[in-house]
């Protein structure tokens, strides 16, 4: 299979970023996308919104379906969830792509913002896999992507951030766990991660600039993203994939014209 027509592709937080890039490159096979986020109204520090990014989508060819999420909320998360079942009676794959930031140490890092990580990115990711599983396993080719870096040890990821870098890491390990339980259903657990910082609204807020400008277009994750879900869940699970290795693997040699500024040395990621 080399592309994603018809497939009903779920995506958290995808009214920006790398969410949006993902759900434009797989509407350009004809998918249908169901975008979801809080931002359902224009917000003036934002671009985007569930609807800009809807109208978009169906001009580059897929269906869209923009519906309000909350992730942190699992009562949403199951309402959703049945909306899109009962629209299109099965989920062929799951992106958990939505996120929530804090570089902080210990001290500095206030018990909310290590809520909201932890609910937005452990739980929410726990809790949108559950829900989705069961539609999920009535795919041809079912494939849960977890937008979360590799699991890397060194304790010079953790000094700095410890709260961000535990919860990325729930995330990682929700991958490493599906691959295993849902071996025998044919799903497919996977994570993806940049080589280099990409050029999102996260990093302009917590970044300096230089490494802005450092980073890579959201594009390449898209790209990525494609290239697994495309592959037969059945082969393709356990994976904690970075994207320029994929994209190597696919034929890419050139990378230049990732770069949001040609000129920059290119910036790591963090866990790399």
């Amino acid at each position: 299979m080399n592309n994603l027509k018809d497939k009903v592709i779920f995506i958290t937080g995808s009214s920006r970023g790398i969410g949006r890039e993902i759900a434009l490159k797989a509407a350009a096979d004809g998918a249908i996308i169901i975008i979801t986020g809080k931002t359902d109204k224009p917000n003036p520090k934002l671009p985007g919104t569930i609807f800009t990014v809807a109208e978009e989508v169906e001009k580059a060819g897929g269906k869209a379906l923009p519906l309000v999420l909350d992730v942190r909320d699992e009562t949403q998360i199951q309402s959703v969830v049945d909306e899109v079942a009962k629209q299109f009676g099965r989920i062929d794959v799951l992106i958990n792509n939505a996120s929530a930031i804090q570089l902080t140490s210990t001290v500095e890092t206030p018990m909310r913002r290590f809520d909201l990580m932890f609910g937005v990115n452990v739980r929410a990711t726990f809790a949108c896999g559950q829900a989705c599983i069961p539609h999920l396993a009535k795919s041809k080719n079912p494939h849960i992507l977890t937008l979360s870096p590799p699991i890397n040890l060194n304790p010079k990821w953790f000094k700095d951030h410890v709260a961000y870098t535990m919860s990325k890491y729930g995330m990682s390990m929700c991958t490493l766990g599906w691959a295993e339980e849902l071996k025998s259903l044919g799903i497919a657990a996977n994570s993806l991660w940049p080589r280099t910082t990409i050029a999102t609204m996260a990093i302009k807020a917590h970044f300096p600039e230089p490494i802005w400008q450092a980073s890579r277009h959201p594009i390449i994750m898209a790209e990525a993203a494609h290239w697994i879900l495309t592959q037969d869940s059945k082969d393709v699970t356990g994976n904690f994939f970075i994207d320029e290795d994929i994209l190597k693997k696919a034929g890419v040699t050139d990378f230049s014209s990732y770069a949001l500024n040609p000129q920059a040395a290119l910036f790591d990621d963090l866990f790399l």
